[in-house]
């Protein structure tokens, strides 16, 4: 059995209502520990953008606590900024400036934000495309690039900010299935150097191979939160092996 750093997120007793009639999460509550890859699965609808969103205040709990680094996060007094610069955000879309080059891109959050020189921006950059095989697309404008590639370099704008998490909503939806495949390995090296990862997938197979966790969530609720093996071959939760009859 691995073992794991210390807790860096304490979800607990996170409950989400929009308009007061719509609970999106309901008495939510989740520790991932330093080195983890928890992935997150169930049907459409079931609340798992939303607890991702929750994790860095994207979405703002109706009631409860989110614990990151022993702050509570949703407390108004912190200052959500700073604690954000620490979690890495790769969503379905890119949202890449279509005006700049890929290392412009790439370099406007820690110069900006960090305060990072240009020099050491540019030098992290270069080296973290390097290893998602993108060197040569450095000078390059979005629109030049697929939407694998595209993806692959959200990815390393996150990572140009050295989060302690990585977070990913569906990162391979909007993608065309040959190139999901790239996407994925790049996700898998991270998880092999021991990255913090957070997961909304569709993607089976990479919740089996990668996941140190697999939560699945319906109707607001995280009904079943297992390891891989128990998950996919011994499912006891009615609805999750209802689901899975369906995905596998």
């Amino acid at each position: 059995m691995a073992t794991f750093g210390k807790e860096l997120i304490h979800v607990n007793h996170v409950t989400k209502k929009f308009n007061a009639q719509i609970t999106a999460l309901d008495d939510c509550s989740l520790t991932i520990r330093q080195g983890e890859v928890v992935v997150i699965v169930g049907p459409s609808g079931s609340g798992k953008s939303t607890m991702l969103r929750t994790l860095n205040l994207l979405e703002v709990p109706t009631t409860g606590e989110v614990i990151f680094d022993g702050v509570n996060i949703a407390d108004k007094s912190v200052n959500i900024d700073l604690h954000r610069q620490k979690m890495g955000m790769v969503f379905q879309h890119f949202n890449l400036f279509p005006h700049m080059t890929i290392m412009d891109n790439l370099i406007l959050a820690p110069t900006k934000v960090k305060g990072m020189e240009e020099q050491a921006a540019r030098a992290l950059a270069m080296g973290l495309l390097e290893t998602v095989g993108l060197a040569d697309r450095a000078d390059a404008y979005p629109i030049q690039l697929s939407g694998g590639q595209k993806q692959r370099i959200a990815i390393v704008r996150a990572l140009c900010m050295e989060p302690e998490v990585m977070l990913f909503d569906e990162p391979t939806s909007a993608l065309d299935p040959e190139m999901v495949g790239e996407v994925l390995e790049v996700m898998r090296e991270l998880a092999r150097k021991g990255m913090t990862m957070v997961v909304v997938t569709h993607e089976m197979g990479f919740a089996r191979e990668v996941g140190t966790r697999v939560l699945f969530m319906d109707q607001g609720k995280i009904l079943v939160d297992e390891d891989p093996e128990t998950f996919f071959t011994k499912p006891e939760n009615p609805r999750l092996k209802d689901f899975l009859s369906k995905v596998l």
